[in-house]
C-alpha cells in the first residue's frame, strides 16, 4: 500500500505536467495569433482592375415621355344600309381592298324587277307625253293634259332613282383603300341594316393618342417631332408629328390629351398597340455625362466611384452625386462631378472607399451606335 507521501508526490507531479501543458499550449495560441496579424498587417489584397470614363461636357436630348394607344387615320366597320339576304361574297378575310371595290351583294331581284316595270311606264308616260304636245301645238288638246303627263313622268323617273339607290345599297363596297378583317357573314345569310360585314382598316398612316400633365402644355407646339416605341417592334424608332392638342385639360386627371401622327409603310404598327411616346424638347447644352453604368442606384442616394492619383498607386473615392436624365446608355450628372472626372464604369462590386485599383482597357464612354429609325 503506498504511503501518504508517495501520494502526494504522485498528484505534486501530475499537476505539474498538466500545467507544463497548458503553458505549451498557450504559448503556441499566443505565437501563432502573433504571426497571422503580422502577415495579414503586412499583405495587401492586389488591386481591382476597372473600366474608367471621363466625365464629359455634351449636349443632352431632352424629352416629355407618355403612354399612348395607336389609332388607325381611317378605320370603319363595314355595314349594309339596307336588310336582305347575302347572294355574293367578293373578298377573303384578311384581303387588300380598293376604293370602290365590291365586297357583299345582297339579293336584289325584286328591285330589278321593279325597276323594269319602271323604266316601262317611263316610256308610257314619255310617249303619253309627246302625244299631248302635239294635240296642244295644234289646238287640239288641253294646256292642263300637258302638265299632267309632265308630272307623272317625273315621278316615275323618281321612283326609278330610288329603285336604283335601293340596289345600289345591296351592293356593299369599301369606302375606301385599306386591310379587310375577318368577314362576319356567310353566303345566304340574312342580314339587317348596320350589321357589321368586316373591319376596314387603312394602316399606312396611324395616329398615336396619350396624355401629359397640364404643366407641359407650354412646351408643346404644333409640328413637334415625336418618337414612337413599341414592345412589338423592338429596335426600331418611329418619327411622328404632333398633329393635335386637345383645346382643354381633363378636370379628372389635370392631363392634357394630344395626338401625334405617322406614316406606317411597312405595316409594324397595328391600331389598338401600347406605345412610348418621346416628345422631342430642345437639348440641353453644357451638361456633364457619364456612362450609366456608372452610377451607383441605391434608396440613400446616387453615387459613383471616382478615381484618385496617388503617385504611381490609383484608389477610388465613392462620391455621391444626383443623376438627371438617361439616354442613349448615358446619364447627365446634375451635381457631384466635374468635366475631366474619372469614374468607374465598370467592376463596382468589388470595390469599397479608398480601394486600390488599376485600369481595363476600353473606353466605356464611346458612343453607342444611333437607334434606328424608320
Amino acid at each position: 500500500m503506498p504511503t501518504r507521501r508517495s501520494l502526494v508526490l504522485r498528484v505534486a507531479l501530475t499537476a505539474l505536467l498538466l500545467a507544463a501543458l497548458f503553458a505549451g499550449l498557450w504559448g503556441f495560441k499566443t505565437f501563432r495569433d502573433k504571426a497571422m496579424g503580422e502577415y495579414f498587417a503586412s499583405a495587401k489584397p492586389p488591386p481591382t482592375p476597372v473600366s474608367v470614363a471621363e466625365a464629359k461636357v455634351e449636349s443632352v436630348p431632352k424629352y416629355l415621355t407618355a403612354i399612348g394607344t395607336v389609332v388607325a387615320a381611317r378605320q370603319v366597320v363595314v355595314s349594309p344600309e339596307v336588310a336582305g339576304r347575302v347572294s355574293r361574297i367578293f373578298f377573303e378575310s384578311g384581303a387588300r381592298a380598293t376604293e370602290g371595290e365590291p365586297l357583299v351583294q345582297l339579293s336584289d331581284a325584286t328591285e330589278q324587277a321593279d325597276l323594269l316595270a319602271l323604266r316601262a311606264q317611263a316610256r308610257l308616260a314619255e310617249i303619253n307625253l309627246n302625244r299631248a304636245r302635239d294635240l296642244l301645238r295644234s289646238q287640239a288638246g288641253p294646256r292642263t293634259t300637258v302638265d299632267q303627263n309632265i308630272a307623272q313622268l317625273d315621278e316615275i323617273n323618281a321612283r326609278i332613282q330610288r329603285t336604283q339607290s335601293l340596289i345600289a345599297y345591296k351592293l356593299i363596297r369599301a369606302p375606301f383603300e385599306g386591310d379587310l378583317g375577318i368577314r362576319a357573314v356567310d353566303l345566304g345569310q340574312f342580314v339587317d341594316a348596320g350589321a357589321p360585314v368586316v373591319t376596314l382598316t387603312d394602316l399606312s398612316r396611324l395616329h398615336v393618342d396619350f396624355t401629359l400633365p397640364e404643366n407641359t402644355l407650354g412646351r408643346l407646339r404644333i409640328g413637334q417631332a415625336v418618337v414612337i416605341e413599341s414592345d412589338s417592334a423592338p429596335g426600331h424608332a418611329f418619327d411622328a408629328q404632333l398633329t393635335t392638342i386637345e383645346p382643354q385639360v381633363s378636370a379628372e386627371t389635370r392631363a392634357i390629351r394630344a395626338r401625334a401622327t405617322l406614316d406606317n409603310p411597312e405595316r409594324l404598327l397595328l391600331p389598338g398597340m401600347f406605345a412610348n411616346v418621346r416628345v422631342v424638347l430642345p437639348p440641353a447644352p453644357e451638361r456633364i455625362v457619364v456612362p450609366e453604368t456608372a452610377v451607383d442606384y441605391t434608396v440613400y442616394g446616387d453615387s459613383v466611384f471616382v478615381v484618385r492619383e496617388e503617385g504611381e498607386a490609383m484608389t477610388v473615392e465613392r462620391v455621391p452625386v444626383t443623376a438627371g436624365d438617361r439616354f442613349q446608355g448615358r446619364v447627365e450628372i446634375l451635381k457631384g462631378l466635374a468635366a475631366g472626372d474619372r469614374v468607374v464604369s465598370s467592376g463596382q462590386l468589388k470595390l469599397n472607399n479608398g480601394a486600390a485599383v488599376t485600369l481595363a482597357q476600353g473606353d466605356a464612354l464611346a458612343p453607342p451606335a444611333t437607334l434606328p429609325s424608320n
